[in-house]
């Protein structure tokens, strides 16, 4: 997996020589947690949660809690999901529990600190834009404005809807001290006409609402491999991406060290790692999105995230 990709390769390639099953990254001199068996299964020596942030019904007051099943319980001891990712406490919810039905989903962390972003990360969409695999992962920002529930109607700011794209994400979860707490679903919207016009995509990929994403964070202990995941995305049922996180360019483990060399991650960051073939800008005709258009975006073993554009 490191050969041809440059200096991530390399520092990959080293790693895997060190650690054989372990992955370990490093901050300065300061050697954490190890990857344990598969990218992405970390060992909490506890159960498995879907972590999520929701309103109960009646309420205004947003609550954190656990996913399991058809039912979310409320966590009683007013933890938030941050908190959580922060402490790495896997203790049982005990709270309240309602039907999820009934409750409202919002994003899992409401305003993430940082959301970074890669681009061209997949082989078949790099091959659908006629550009050539990069040497390094392309890496951009969104802002925390930019986050927002996984099930609402987005509001998109008029200047971003003229050429307005989807595209579905598997998303990195940071826990503490740098390690990948779990994983969910995002939808990476973007404006193309001003991606295409701006050399800095900020305004294109960092508008408000523009990253839908949940329904909940799968801790990755519930995730062997998340590099072998089904992605499909549909707008308005018609199914247009169909790939497998196994066509990633750069896989988790060297997303995660290459941003940590000169950023450190916090709990609650999240890094959107590219998207599959398939999207609208690459149809012929384009098939980009308008006013009333839902898009549905499911990963295998981490849920769905349904969202209309308002």
């Amino acid at each position: 997996m490191g050969e041809g990709r440059g200096i991530v390769g390399r520092l990959a390639a080293r790693a895997a020589g060190r650690h054989a099953a372990a992955w370990c990254h490093r901050v300065g001199e300061t050697t954490l947690p190890a990857w344990r068996g598969a990218p992405g299964a970390i060992d909490y020596g506890c159960a498995a949660m879907r972590l999520t942030t929701f309103v109960p019904p009646g309420a205004e007051r947003p609550l954190s809690g656990e996913v399991a099943g058809d039912r979310v319980t409320a966590f009683a001891d007013g933890s938030t999901v941050l908190d959580r990712l922060a402490s790495g406490d896997r203790s049982a919810a005990g709270g309240e529990s309602w039907p999820i039905a009934d409750v409202r989903l919002l994003a899992p962390v409401l305003e993430p600190r940082a959301t970074f972003c890669i681009g061209l990360n997949y082989r078949a969409h790099v091959e659908e834009t006629g550009n050539e695999l990069p040497e390094a992962p392309m890496v951009f920002l969104k802002l925390p404005s930019s986050s927002t529930a996984p099930n609402e109607p987005v509001q998109v700011p008029d200047a971003a809807m003229a050429r307005l794209d989807y595209e579905g994400e598997l998303t990195i979860v940071m826990g503490a001290d740098g390690a990948v707490a779990g994983y969910a679903v995002a939808d990476d919207l973007s404006a193309r006409h001003l991606q295409r016009r701006e050399r800095q995509w900020t305004r294109a990929k960092g508008f408000d609402n523009s990253c839908p994403w949940g329904p909940w964070i799968t801790t990755a202990d519930e995730v062997p491999d998340p590099e072998a995941l089904r992605l499909r995305t549909w707008v308005n049922g018609d199914l247009r991406q169909d790939s497998s996180t196994s066509d990633l360019v750069f896989g988790v483990a060297e997303l995660v060290e290459f941003i940590g060399q000169t950023c450190t991650l916090e709990p609650g960051d999240l890094i959107l790692t590219g998207t599959p073939s398939g999207v609208g800008a690459a149809m012929d005709p384009p098939g980009l999105l308008s006013s009333g258009d839902v898009v549905r975006i499911e990963i295998e073993s981490l849920g769905a995230i349904e969202h209309a554009i308002a």
